[in-house]
């Protein structure tokens, strides 16, 4: 039997954030507060100490209840944030679905924003023209290629960063609630477009509270709780002590 490698590994990962006391205003008094060493912040740790690993073509949920430190840690493997502590290894191409319009210009039409969130996942511009109807399509957009996404409702944001993020075969691909975005119909359609990734051997990360889709799609889950890694392993014995610690706190 072949044993697959690593293709993450959180190694004792904490993330700390200075988070201010007070309102402040304007940039003026934020300076002044500054220089005179009166501006006072609260630490905040979302994440301590964390280690876990994910295998290569491993499917892994992140759950936990809010606040437990979930969108932290996918931030953290997509490169958008640096620990505070410890170390996390990726190897392999990453997309990352992580926010609803990340990578967005709100002013920019659809057609315009394709090219630019393209290129800040490393697309090349004649890829983009190649896939353009593609994209257009799998998102179900093509009467508004050329709207201002400012105009765009929730779901179809998420369908357009959807279909723009996984137009290419990553090594990894990150996604955070963004299937909870849209009509069921549109979530299918996502959920069959990860399965077929799946398929090919992306790696996937998904943080969600859907646990039935967690279910039917993880072979493995990490459980945060408070910033902490309460749990990790089989899908089906993670979810069950989630659930048992969901009725604990009810």
């Amino acid at each position: 039997m072949e044993r697959k490698e690593n293709i993450i590994e959180v190694k004792n990962v904490s993330m700390k954030f200075n988070l201010m006391e007070e309102k402040v205003d304007t940039i003026k008094d934020y300076v002044l507060k500054i220089i005179k060493g009166q501006m006072l912040y609260n630490e905040f740790s979302a994440l301590t100490d964390v280690s876990f690993q994910v295998k290569k073509g491993d499917i892994l949920g992140i759950i936990g209840f809010n606040g437990a430190g979930k969108s932290t840690m996918l931030k953290i493997l997509a490169g958008v944030l640096k620990p505070t502590a410890g170390e996390v290894v990726v190897r392999g191409s990453v997309a990352p679905l992580i926010e609803v319009g990340a990578g967005f210009d709100p002013e920019l039409t659809a057609r315009e924003n394709i090219f630019l969130n393209g290129a800040i996942l490393g697309y090349r511009r004649e890829f983009l023209k190649e896939h353009f109807q593609e994209i257009i399509d799998f998102a179900e957009l093509n009467q508004f290629v050329d709207v201002p996404v400012k105009n765009f409702s929730s779901g179809m944001y998420a369908r357009l960063g959807f279909s723009i993020a996984t137009i290419v075969q990553p090594d990894i691909l990150i996604v955070d609630e963004v299937l909870s975005v849209g009509d069921y119909r549109f979530q299918e359609k996502c959920e069959e477009r990860i399965k077929t990734m799946i398929l090919r051997g992306t790696t996937v990360l998904l943080v969600s509270h859907d646990l039935s889709l967690v279910k039917n799609i993880c072979n493995r889950v990490v459980f945060l709780q408070q910033g902490k890694l309460k749990d990790y392993g089989d899908t089906d014995i993670i979810c069950k002590h989630y659930e048992e610690e969901c009725n604990v706190v009810r």
